[in-house]
Parts: structure tokens; sequence; C-alpha cells
């Protein structure tokens, strides 16, 4: 039959499809009621198109600092957990040293152990210590958890790397500076920046580590958080779809650039 045969030929492509449009449905949901005008507090069933949110998203106090703070923690926690990691995975793939495969081991541990746990254990450590929870508390425990990601990340891009591009720079009378800055660091560089993008979604989504470990510091998540109690402002999902559009503009861009590259060398 045709279409069985057209089925089978274009199986893997549609199973893909309707994939993609699974996840991307709840991100359609947020990006529709982003333009709703609710009766009362709840934003869950549609009443009216509005623009009202998007030409006011800090209408609702409080909700602009929180992001506010929730973009800072994340761009700081991924400079720290780009600059560890990164050392970390060349230190890891390059030497030798006792402990290693240990060490290997352990960077595991945060990326399988369940959040709950390690937030409950951050807290005692920083309870113990004496640590006024905030905004410090909860950025050392956003490095703590992003590490492991970025470590993973640029440690696999480390290993594939050809040692002899390497060697050829060293045979040019190359000094060990100029080695990592013009040959090692630009291979390595698509690993870093995956895992300082992960790091910043990651510390930017967390919700679990931050609320044990916040005191009474408000992040983006754990206002979202609270206003779910109390009634869900419209204003929440403009900034959700926001930055989801930034995130897929940044990807376009990112593919844009690729192909420039490409095209430039073939």
């Amino acid at each position: 039959m045709p279409f069985v045969n057209w089925l089978k030929r274009r199986l893997v492509v549609i199973a893909g499809l309707l994939t993609l449009g699974y996840l991307l449905l709840p991100n359609v949901i947020v990006t529709v009621f982003s333009f709703n005008k609710p009766n009362g507090r709840f934003n869950y069933a549609w009443q009216q198109f509005s623009t009202d949110a998007w030409k006011d998203p800090c209408g609702v106090a409080g909700m602009c600092g929180s992001l506010s703070l929730s973009l800072r923690i994340a761009v700081w926690a991924t400079v720290g957990a780009t600059v560890l990691g990164a050392m970390i995975a060349f230190a890891l793939v390059r030497y030798r040293f006792r402990a290693r495969g240990a060490v290997n081991s352990l960077i595991f541990l945060p990326m399988a152990m369940p959040e709950v746990v390690m937030a409950a254990s951050l807290l005692t450590l920083f309870l113990n210590m004496g640590a006024q929870l905030g905004f410090w508390t909860i950025l050392i425990a956003h490095i703590m958890f992003c590490l492991s990601f970025v470590v993973t990340a640029v440690k696999a891009r480390v290993m594939s790397m050809d040692p002899r591009l390497e060697e050829a720079a060293r045979d040019l009378y190359a000094g060990p500076v100029q080695t990592f800055v013009r040959v090692t660091l630009p291979i390595a560089a698509p690993g870093i920046a995956a895992g300082a993008l992960l790091s910043f979604a990651l510390s930017f989504d967390d919700f679990i580590i931050t609320n044990f470990n916040a005191g009474s510091t408000v992040t983006f998540p754990m206002f979202v958080w609270g206003s779910a109690q109390r009634g869900t402002p419209v204003q929440i999902n403009v900034i959700g779809t926001a930055m989801f559009l930034i995130a897929v503009l940044f990807v376009l861009a990112s593919m844009a650039v690729g192909n420039r590259r490409n095209r430039q060398k073939a």
C-alpha cells in the first residue's frame, strides 16, 4: 500500500516531530496565556485577549527584583562553575595524579544525587559554619552543583582533541601559553560554551537547593512558587515567554554563524 510505504519511510521524522511538539507544548501554552486577561487571581482559564501584561511586565510587586537577582546569581554561578570546571576537566584528562579515579567518580555525585539531599546537606554545612543564608550561600550552592555539568562537557571535548595539533604548534616554536590560547582553547571552546549555557539554565531554574539555602532571599523560581499559592499573575507568563524567545534567537544566531563559517571554509 502506498500510504504504508510512505509512512515507513518517514516514520523516524514523524516521531521526531511529534516528540518536538510534545516538548514545546508547555511553551506554547505559556505564550498563549501571556496574552490573557483573567477575571480572578488565577491565570488558568482563557478569558479574553489582552496585551496589558506585555505593556507592564514589572507590574507585580517584587517580580522584577527577584528576576534580577536570579539573573545575577546565574551569571556569577556560570562564571565560577565554568572557570573551575574547565580547569578540573583539563587536569583530569591531561595529568596523572593520586586519587584521579576517585575524583572522576566524585565529580558525578552531584549529578546523580537527589537535589533535596544535596540541599539539606548544604544547609547543614552552612548552619554549622555560622554562615548567614542569602545571596552568597545560594551562589556557592549553585556553583557546586553546576560544576559537575561543566566538567563533563569540557572533559568530553578535551578527550576528543587530536594531540598532534598541539605538537605541531610546539614544533613551530609556539610557547605553552601561545599554544593554549591559539590551539587548545579554540578547540575546547564548544565544550566550554555548552557547559556554561547548561550552568546558566540550571542555576536560573533551580528551586529546591535555592529554597533550602536562601533564607529570606527570594529568587524568581521562588517568587513563581509563592505566587502560585495566592494567584498566578500574567506577567509570569510574559517573563517565561520572553526568555524562551531569547533562547530560541540565541540558538538560531549560533546556527547561522556556524553555517556561515562552514560556507567560508568550503
